[in-house]
């Protein structure tokens, strides 16, 4: 007898909570799925044969993401996918796969986006890998301060820091359009509060802010995982990052920011030794859109799907 598949109910919120706590350690997964109003129609399940517990779950999460033209498109997110140990290798995913990718048709997705670092589980069920880069390297030696003040954020910068990054992002292909509800639970379950995770660039004649970055700790290297604002503010903001590293006592660096030039020109005041990685984690599949129109949205230049937009 084998799993039945269905969408979620809320009588299933404790069982997942318990699967997702099982095979991740990501606590924040239950109040991502909670920002969807519909995330009971878009959670996915195998209910075990025996009806008394679930297996399986695949959660669709639709979001407005911008194509090769800059122009929002609806975007069905693929993400919090877990099987028990137990149940593994019974094709349970693809099965999910299959109500996911029905569902995000009828709500005229034009395509579906993941994140993985297991794609052979996807490729199967429609789902090709894409490559994007980022460039690492030793710290650069301490530089001298820039024209603008760079200092930690604090939360009452929110609203600024909300507006660079609309602003910076307005036309850049793969990028997220985020709302309130983003701001306030999406991006800091992803990155921690604004005064831990962040720094920003001030203009120290009018006090506005003209740069945001986004630079954490991950292992052994500071990884600055994303950037808003004017391309004047890049080199302080990575000085900046840099010295908070040295003082933690690392020595190496990790930047995923597009490979603009402006980037490129700055990098050197965080990294002595910089050189580009290609690596292939995201995964897309055509739905109503047509391949080419998808891979021209994700090979586009610029193109960057944040990490603090992750589903």
């Amino acid at each position: 007898m084998s799993a039945v598949i269905r969408t979620a109910t809320p009588a299933d919120d404790p069982a997942l909570a318990a699967l997702w706590q099982r095979c991740f350690d990501a606590p924040q997964i239950v109040d991502l799925q909670a920002l969807d109003p519909d995330r009971h129609r878009h959670t996915f399940v195998a209910q075990n044969a025996a009806g008394d517990g679930i297996d399986a779950v695949v959660v669709y999460v639709p979001r407005l993401i911008r194509d090769a033209g800059g122009t929002p498109r609806r975007v069905g997110g693929i993400g919090s996918v877990a099987t028990r140990p137990e149940a593994r290798g019974q094709g349970l995913v693809r099965r999910l796969l299959v109500a996911a990718e029905h569902t995000m048709r009828a709500e005229q997705c034009d395509w579906s986006l993941l994140f993985t670092g297991t794609p052979g589980v996807y490729r199967g069920s429609g789902w090709q890998e894409f490559g994007s880069t980022y460039t690492e390297g030793r710290l650069a030696p301490p530089s001298a301060a820039g024209e603008f003040r760079i200092r930690e954020a604090t939360a009452r910068d929110a609203a600024e820091v909300a507006a660079l990054h609309h602003a910076y992002n307005a036309d850049r292909p793969l990028s997220s359009l985020r709302g309130p509800e983003d701001w306030a639970v999406r991006v800091p379950a992803w990155y921690g509060p604004l005064e831990r995770s962040s720094l920003v660039a001030e203009d120290p004649r009018s006090g506005a802010l003209v740069g945001w970055m986004v630079a954490q700790h991950e292992g052994e290297c500071v990884e600055v995982r994303e950037f808003a604002g004017a391309s004047g503010a890049l080199g302080g903001l990575f000085a900046a990052s840099g010295e908070r590293g040295r003082a933690a006592g690392l020595g190496r660096a990790r930047v995923r920011l597009p490979d603009d030039p402006e980037i490129r020109a700055a990098l050197p005041a965080l990294l002595a030794d910089a050189r580009q990685v290609t690596e292939h984690v995201g995964m897309a599949r055509p739905l109503h859109a047509g391949a080419d129109t998808v891979r021209a949205t994700v090979t586009a230049p610029g193109a960057v799907h944040w990490y603090g937009d992750c589903f």
